[in-house]
């Protein structure tokens, strides 16, 4: 794994975990000088999506790096942690385990499925050689970037990127990703004193999503913004200013 610490340094601490197949750099890539502004980041790679010839092991594994990581150079405390989808899942994980303590957990519009091995299995078996092939030849190349940008409303320019990212990483290290995922829960109403839950809710994903948000943490912060997943990383100012702003609003709030 990978750390790499940039930005305001007598600023509040606040770590960056990137989603699925994705490192920090691609993830955050259109928003980090602006954090970098206001913010001491941390941000992370994980195994095997870190330049490396690691294989990503598994959720809980990773979890207790990034635990080390902080005990170790930040006295077990960081003021915000923003999970970029997957990357919500341990920013969820770090709040329930109570091995390092966050002010403020931000989740960035996951979807937090959980399910059974045999369904994970199956799911993992339909949706990482997607991921894994998301490049192949030049025609399933522009059949990707065509899908990216309809789905996700991504320009040209941003699904080039994406698809460059994806390709660098081996297949194990993906499905390790995805399939641990889904199998590693969070449990129902998390409630940690002194730690508040931040949700920014994508309404275009459907409503089924922010049920998962109440389900699983006690009176969180919801914010919701008339957007695709994640389209506020994309690189189009009309999404990503508003979500910056109220990131900044929970980083300041009272907990």
């Amino acid at each position: 794994m990978k750390f790499e610490e940039m930005g305001l340094m007598s600023g509040k601490k606040l770590m960056l975990l990137p989603g699925t197949c994705c490192d920090w750099q691609t993830n955050f890539g259109s928003v980090i000088s602006k954090l970098s502004e206001k913010y001491h980041l941390i941000c992370v790679n994980y195994d095997g999506f870190d330049g490396s010839k690691e294989i990503f092991p598994d959720i809980i594994t990773v979890t207790e790096k990034i635990e080390k990581y902080i005990i170790d150079n930040h006295g077990g405390r960081v003021d915000g942690a923003i999970g970029s989808s997957l990357g919500s899942s341990f920013v969820g994980q770090l709040i329930q385990r109570k091995n390092i303590h966050i002010d403020h957990g931000i989740f960035g519009s996951p979807d937090l499925d959980q399910s059974g091995k045999l369904f994970a299995k199956l799911q993992s078996m339909l949706i990482v050689p997607l991921l894994a092939g998301f490049s192949g030849n030049e025609k399933k190349r522009k059949r990707s970037k065509k899908l990216l940008m309809k789905i996700f409303l991504m320009s040209d320019e941003t699904a080039e990127k994406f698809i460059t990212c994806f390709e660098k990483f081996n297949p194990k290290s993906i499905r390790n990703e995805y399939y641990t995922d889904l199998v590693t829960y969070l449990e129902d109403d998390i409630n940690v004193e002194h730690t508040k839950a931040h949700f920014i809710y994508a309404n275009k994903m459907g409503k089924k999503y922010l049920k998962r948000y109440k389900k699983y943490f006690h009176n969180p912060d919801i914010r919701e913004f008339n957007m695709q997943h994640e389209q506020w990383l994309f690189g189009e100012e009309e999404y990503a200013t508003p979500v910056l702003d109220v990131i900044d609003e929970f980083m300041e709030s009272s907990i």
